[in-house]
Order: structure tokens, then C-alpha cells, then sequence
């Protein structure tokens, strides 16, 4: 029942043309515009990775989490009914709607809607970057990675891990500025591939349901056009340029019209996981990210 990847995410806007705007003039993604008015957002062979859909409030909506067969979907959503867990199958118009050959919805402890499948529908379009991005680092790693706010943060930590078969990577702790308090919890979590993390738990409430969500690019000079890009067209850098402590990830943090950010990532640790100890780490990065760091 592991799950293999982050397959895909779903967000809420009320301006899609901004979305389209932000994710093809300034991330580098394809856009194509969508029957319900929205735009889906392609960064590989896939029909889509980031589907944007018109709606009254800007917020994420769900995160798309990727089945290595039909036998293990069978299996998890029979695990999670028997649990009690409120499933709700998708029509076969959500599937295609999806790309993707079967899919259902639950909600995390926290109130997280994730969406699971199985399945990949291909139309072999080729993936050509508008801002000439030479690609980025997908494949059977997905998209990227997603940090969700968990304010019942170790059940929703368990739910993920029992169900879901993610593995624990990393935790950190953010200060609250409140003596002798340990901290709000960041928990970092693998699924079944060598990405370092694909989903990250924070213990708090987010607006919009997002803290940020990660793409990784092929080349450093692809990040470093990004930010350059981010100046040209008046996207707001939200954390400047750093490298993470626990995935070693070189990355900046990009304002998307939702509000919520974009890690704009290169060099990610693909862990081989058959020696690694999960870790407990005390800073959150190596260099740079100041406003990460305090200063």
C-alpha cells in the first residue's frame, strides 16, 4: 500500500490568468487551458502535474498521491474504510479529468483532502519549457514535494505513515518564542522513491491549507534564471536563496497569486534508503535562507 509518489496538486484560484501568467512566465511551466475555465500547469511527459481550477477563494485544494498498481489502490482504500476513514470513490469523469485510471478522496486528521490513484494516462505531447527551463527532476519521483499544516500533527503524522506507507526522514522544531516551549513540530516524511522528502507536516494552522509546495529544477542556472525572472516580472521572493540542512536542496521561495509559495529547488539528496537513520535537525539550512535562519 506505499505510495509511490506525489503525483500531482490541485489548487483554488480566483484569477487564473494570474496563475497562468506566474506559472508559465515565471516557473517555466506549460499552461493549457482547461474545460472548467481553469489551467493545468505541465512540467514533464505528464498531461499536467499543477492543476489550477476557478473558484470563489484562493486556497490548495488537495494533493494527488500516486499507487504503484491497481491491487495495492484496492488495498489502501479497503485499509482506510476499515478504519473508519470516509472515502469517497471518484466518478469516471474525475479519472479523466485526472489523467489517471481510478481515484478516490479522504481528508488527514488534520482536514487535508488528498486524492489517491492508480493509474497514468499519457498524450505524448513533449514537454517544452516557454522560458527555456532545460527540465525538471520528475519522473517516478513526482512532482516534487508538499508541506501541509497538521495542527493534530503526530495523528495526522501516524495516518500517512500506517496507511500511506510514508517513512519518517527528518524532524525539525520552530521556535515560538515562548520560554521553555519546544517548539512547533516540522516533520519531513519519504514515500516509496529516493526523493528526501515528498511530504512535510508542520504543527499549525495555514491560511489557504498550503505552507509550500516544491519543484526541483535539472540545472543550477535554471534556478538562477528563475529568480532573475521573478525581478523582470514582479513576483515576490519570499525567502532569498539558501541550501536546506536536511535534504541539501538549493533553493529560493517564490509568492504564487494564491499566496501561499513555490520552493524553486536544484540539487536534491536522493536518498538510498536501505542505510538510512532518520534524523532529527537543528537548523534548517546550511547557508543563505536568512529570513529561515533569523536574520
Amino acid at each position: 500500500m506505499s505510495v509511490s509518489s506525489l503525483g500531482y496538486a490541485v489548487i483554488e484560484a480566483t484569477d487564473i490568468a494570474a496563475w497562468k501568467s506566474f506559472g508559465t512566465e515565471v516557473l517555466g511551466l506549460m499552461g493549457t487551458d482547461s474545460a472548467d475555465g481553469g489551467v493545468r500547469l505541465r512540467m514533464d511527459e505528464r498531461p499536467f502535474r499543477i492543476a489550477v481550477v476557478p473558484g470563489g477563494q484562493d486556497r490548495f485544494v488537495a494533493s494527488g498521491w500516486e499507487l504503484p498498481s491497481a491491487e495495492a489502490y484496492d488495498a489502501l482504500l479497503k485499509s482506510l474504510t476499515d478504519a473508519g476513514v470516509a472515502v469517497e470513490h471518484g466518478s469516471k469523469d474525475d479519472a479523466a479529468d485526472r489523467k489517471v485510471r481510478a481515484l478516490a478522496r479522504c481528508k488527514d486528521p488534520s482536514g487535508n483532502l488528498l486524492e489517491v490513484y492508480h493509474g497514468r494516462i499519457y498524450d505524448y505531447a513533449p514537454f517544452i519549457s516557454p522560458t527555456g527551463v532545460s527540465g525538471f527532476v520528475t519522473g517516478n519521483m513526482g512532482l516534487g514535494h508538499v508541506v501541509l499544516p497538521a495542527p493534530k500533527v503526530e495523528e495526522t503524522r501516524a495516518f500517512y505513515k500506517k496507511f500511506l506507507g510514508f517513512g519518517d526522514t527528518d524532524e525539525m522544531r520552530v521556535p515560538i518564542g515562548v520560554p521553555d516551549h519546544p517548539g512547533l513540530a516540522l516533520y519531513f516524511l519519504h514515500c516509496n522513491n529516493p526523493r528526501h522528502h515528498s511530504l512535510a507536516l508542520f504543527e499549525a494552522e495555514i491560511p489557504g491549507g498550503l505552507v509550500h509546495l516544491m519543484i526541483e529544477v535539472n540545472q543550477f542556472d535554471d534556478l538562477g534564471r528563475a529568480v532573475d525572472r521573478c525581478k523582470k516580472k514582479g513576483a515576490p521572493i519570499s525567502i532569498n536563496m539558501g541550501r536546506h540542512s536536511n535534504d541539501l536542496m538549493v533553493s529560493t521561495y517564490i509568492k504564487t497569486p494564491s499566496g501561499f509559495d513555490v520552493e524553486y529547488g536544484w540539487d536534491g539528496w536522493q536518498v538510498d534508503w536501505n542505510d538510512y537513520v532518520p534524523t532529527k535537525s537543528e537548523i534548517f539550512s546550511l547557508w543563505g535562507h536568512p529570513e529561515m535562519q533569523g536574520g
